[in-house]
């Protein structure tokens, strides 16, 4: 792995010069501009403070970037991880967080080891996109009483709801003022302006502005800290060995999370710049940076590919781009700390639920829909449910068994179509009598999920018949009952004094065969080549 990572750093600086560093300049500023205010948000809703968010980013950008298995990916604090950390920071308070994310990344590293890169290929798109859809409704629920100014009680998504109808909605206006106008702002924002200024940004000053001459009676973000060493931060006396067992299943849950959104990400910007990444060094480098961060303070970070497109739009030529854009952050943290400490909530709030509108993969939805796709349909809206009733790691696993179920149930029937002998099909004269040989034609798997069927149609063939013959070169794969199945058809047969014989049996179910010794038991002498070969025995015979 690491002469790889080598490899790959003296292929991507080779012919580096002034123009390629300007280039990486403008788009890291141009990256940390798009940053600032989700960090901040993703900091907020994480359970933790605006600070935390900042740290976070700043962190993942030197470390993670640089360590990164390609030059393009941007990491550090997405609303997919605040939908896990919100819970998590709720019942194990902040230290619960920075020690799951030590945990995470231990995992990580172990993953990065055993190659564990290529796993998110197993997911199907229509898995992913309903957890992306659930993502972004517990991302835009959880904003509800930042956005409107009102507390609810309960951790997860079901249980806030219920609470805002038993609690009724006390409303702040102003609070509600500035959630308003952030998405105002984000909405009618020209997309050409974007590229150039975030409208996010734009959301967050223009907000920040109306604050500061207004003096208006909302909560704000509060103070920003001014060293990457706060005082909420993981401390080595707190890793012990019944937090870190309690920790396990929710350090988990990160660990999938930051592998699949990053695996992700990589995987589609490195389309856009036509650039494979390295999975499992991806892997180790969110390892090592999500075991760092929580010393810093920071929340667990994952590759974004909101910030990585705009790295790869904005001109960005290698991994110095992201070192660049924390660099910038930790200028903005410093010098603008006083100023974002008045941004209010609720503004933050507008922006988060602006991500979690455009999160949602709208095309892709559009087409599953649209089409009437049902396994696809099938596979979104349970993988979604899941996402918002359970935990991520439970709605990934079961959308992966959903999609395992579906995919056995389609693929599981098996075509049986008979057929009699019909000499004018022939290349040449046959001179037997063919009038008591059937042929038997299969196509599917012969398994579990569809025994009975050949032999039931062997029931209907075997009076009158003094020949059958299987056809199974359209027989992929087989199982014990599968097998079983077979020696209840050669045992009919038996019964019924007809002669079996197989042709086109493929090399992969041959050998299931032979393992069984079903070869022995029916003698070599059944088997052939095909249907000609059959028929030119009988006929010598």
């Amino acid at each position: 792995m690491l002469n790889n990572y080598i490899l790959r750093l003296k292929s991507e600086f080779k012919g580096y010069n002034s123009q390629k560093l300007v280039k990486d300049i403008l788009a890291g500023l141009t990256v940390a501009a798009v940053a600032l205010p989700l960090a901040l948000a993703f900091g907020v809703s994480s359970g933790a403070d605006a600070g935390a968010g900042l740290i976070t980013a700043i962190v993942a950008g030197l470390l993670i970037g640089g360590l990164s298995g390609a030059s393009y990916q941007i990491s550090g604090p997405t609303g997919a991880m605040s939908a896990i950390l919100i819970g998590l920071s709720t019942t194990y308070g902040l230290q619960g967080v920075f020690i799951a994310s030590f945990i995470s990344g231990a995992m990580l590293l172990i993953a990065s080891l055993f190659k564990f890169g290529k796993v998110v290929s197993f997911i199907s798109s229509s898995v992913i996109t309903g957890f992306t859809s659930g993502i972004a409704i517990i991302i835009a629920t959880g904003q509800i009483d930042n956005f409107f100014g009102v507390t609810s009680k309960g951790g997860n998504t079901i249980e806030k709801l219920f609470s805002y109808s038993k609690l009724g909605f006390p409303i702040n206006k102003y609070a509600l003022m500035f959630g308003l106008l952030v998405v105002f702002i984000m909405l009618i924002w020209p997309k050409k302006w974007g590229s150039i200024f975030p409208s996010s940004l734009a959301g967050i000053i223009i907000a920040l502005i109306v604050n500061l001459v207004g003096h208006f009676d909302v909560t704000v973000v509060g103070k920003i800290p001014t060293t990457l060493f706060p005082d909420a931060r993981l401390s080595i006396t707190s890793l012990n060995l019944t937090t870190i067992t309690h920790l396990i299943i929710p350090a988990f849950s990160i660990a999938m999370l930051g592998m699949i959104e990053s695996l992700l990400c990589g995987a589609s910007a490195g389309k856009m710049k036509n650039e494979k990444l390295d999975a499992d060094m991806e892997l180790f480098a969110q390892g090592v940076g999500n075991m760092v961060i929580p010393f810093f303070g920071g929340v667990p970070a994952t590759a974004a590919i909101a910030r990585t497109s705009v790295a790869i739009k904005a001109g960005g030529q290698t991994r110095l781009v992201s070192i660049f854009h924390a660099i910038a952050l930790l200028i903005s943290m410093f010098v603008l700390g006083p100023f974002m400490s008045q941004i209010p909530l609720s503004a933050l709030a507008g922006v988060l639920i602006m991500t979690a509108w455009r999160m949602n993969e709208w095309d892709e939805i559009k087409s599953i829909f649209r089409n009437r796709i049902k396994t696809s349909m099938t596979q979104f809206l349970v993988t979604m449910l899941a996402t918002v009733v359970f935990d991520l790691t439970v709605a990934i696993v079961l959308g992966i068994c959903v999609s395992m179920f579906l995919f056995v149930i389609n693929n599981s029937s098996l075509h049986v179509e008979t057929s009699a002998i019909e000499p004018h099909r022939l290349d040449k004269e046959i001179n037997y009598n063919h009038s008591t040989t059937q042929v038997v034609y299969l196509a599917g798997p012969l398994f579990f999920g569809n025994q009975d069927q050949l032999l039931s149609k062997v029931r209907e063939l075997v009076d009158g018949c003094d020949h059958l013959i299987l056809s199974v070169r359209g027989v992929p794969s087989i199982d014990d009952s599968g097998i079983h199945e077979l020696i209840d058809v050669v045992e009919l047969c038996r019964a019924h004094k007809v002669q079996l014989y197989f042709t086109g049996v493929q090399n992969n179910v041959m050998r299931q065969l032979r393992r069984h010794h079903f070869d022995t038991y029916v003698g070599e002498e059944s088997f052939y080549w095909d249907v000609i070969q059959v028929l030119e025995m009988l006929e010598e015979k």
